[in-house]
């Protein structure tokens, strides 16, 4: 099939709305479920990008959610730790596989961004994934296959409406790549560039420790960085972003933004949080965000009287801001990328409050001693790239 005509564009009024092929052959696409959209294509090509990259890179399983074509989160197929299966809610769902670990991880990013995300998978879906998949609020997912029982578990889902697409795993694009803005035809050379350990290697910083696993948590920053609407900044913590901050104008706000979905992502480990006791029959969607408010400034929202029964079991005790602030600052070994090079050192100012000790960026600012000289005051270890990768 050369092209596939689509509901609409961006917006219900933009028609006609289609993909397709320039040069005349196959997309290398297959729907096997649903009709997906603009904005859910061009997450589910973007997304697909970055698990294969990020595969390549780790030789590990990869999954990401995204969402308006920013990844929420992304994460390789490590295994979860009891704390962390009782935080995505699959404590109770028995052995899980590589690839179900993935996607997992990567939604547990930041849950209430991944609320009616795309999902991407770089190995074939299995039923295990399809069945935490079919039990999340999701608009679609890609992968290079499925196996029978996963495609027969994701076909039901939405009464048969979910978004299910194959992509072939040896497409090749053209190495030149346009776009058409108000009329006018854009072009240019794909971002080809590879993003591997030996990126890795110039240490700026007094402390030049920077362990395998500090390496692999730089590698999905950068990745997760080139697929990521600049300006932004990702922080990881175990093979898995654990923050995003994207599209904003000043770098600070993408380090502070990312930097407070860190503190978020932390604080749902905290034993009040893991603790709280939730009606009988509560959806996912809603204990994240009841989840979400207990956490914020807002609590009083859902622990009013009237309120925290719709909610909670039992009223829980407030979690104060002194209480907050002393549990992330028990935070340590985040890593964090940028996509561009810190113009001051108030970004890692901003960093080291959110427990990070590895910094990935490309240097070349006018202010580089004083970002190096920032980071020396923490001990934190940080190498200079040489590559930016702003992605729009």
């Amino acid at each position: 099939m050369n092209e596939l005509e689509l509901k609409y564009g961006c917006n219900p009024n933009q028609k006609p709305s289609r993909v397709y092929m320039r040069d005349g052959s196959d997309l290398p696409v297959e729907v096997l479920s649903g009709r997906p959209g603009y904005i859910n294509f061009l997450d589910a090509l973007n997304s697909w990008q970055l698990v294969r990259e990020l595969k390549e890179a780790t030789g590990l399983p990869a999954a990401a959610s995204f969402k308006h074509v920013s990844p929420a989160g992304a994460a390789v197929g490590l295994p979860l730790t009891e704390t962390e299966r009782q935080m995505y809610f699959v404590d109770d769902e028995g052995e899980l596989t590589p690839i179900a670990c993935a996607y997992i991880r990567a939604r547990g990013a930041d849950r209430m961004s991944s609320y009616g995300d795309f999902a991407a998978l770089s190995d074939t879906c299995d039923a295990r994934t399809a069945l935490y998949l079919k039990h999340e609020v999701s608009d679609g997912v890609i992968a290079p296959g499925y196996t029978d029982e996963a495609l027969e578990i994701l076909r039901s889902k939405k009464g048969g409406n979910y978004n299910v697409i194959r992509i072939d795993p040896d497409y090749v694009p053209a190495p030149v790549e346009s776009k058409d803005v108000f009329g006018v035809t854009f072009e240019q050379g794909r971002n080809e560039f590879r993003i591997d350990r030996d990126l890795l290697s110039n240490v700026v910083t007094e402390n030049k420790e920077v362990p395998d696993s500090a390496q692999v948590d730089m590698l999905v920053a950068l990745i997760t960085l080139k697929y990521t609407q600049s300006n932004s900044v990702c922080y990881v913590k175990g093979g898995q972003a654990i923050g995003v901050g994207a599209g904003q104008q000043s770098r600070v706000h993408c380090t502070r933004l990312a930097g407070n979905k860190a503190d978020t992502w932390y604080l749902r480990q905290h034993p009040k949080v893991l603790g709280l006791e939730f009606v009988e029959g509560i959806r996912r969607a809603n204990r994240d965000n009841a989840i979400d408010v207990y956490i914020s400034d807002e609590c009083d929202d859902v622990l009013r009287d009237g309120e925290w029964q719709k909610w909670f079991a039992v009223r829980p005790e407030p979690l104060t801001r002194e209480e907050k602030a002393a549990w992330v600052a028990t935070q340590t070994g985040v890593t964090l990328g940028s996509d561009a090079f810190f113009p001051f050192g108030d970004n890692v100012e901003r960093a080291h409050k959110s427990g990070v000790s590895y910094i990935a960026e490309p240097g070349g600012s006018i202010r580089d001693d004083n970002v190096i000289e920032t980071c020396d005051k923490y001990g934190i270890a940080m190498c200079f790239t040489g590559m930016r990768l702003f992605h729009h």
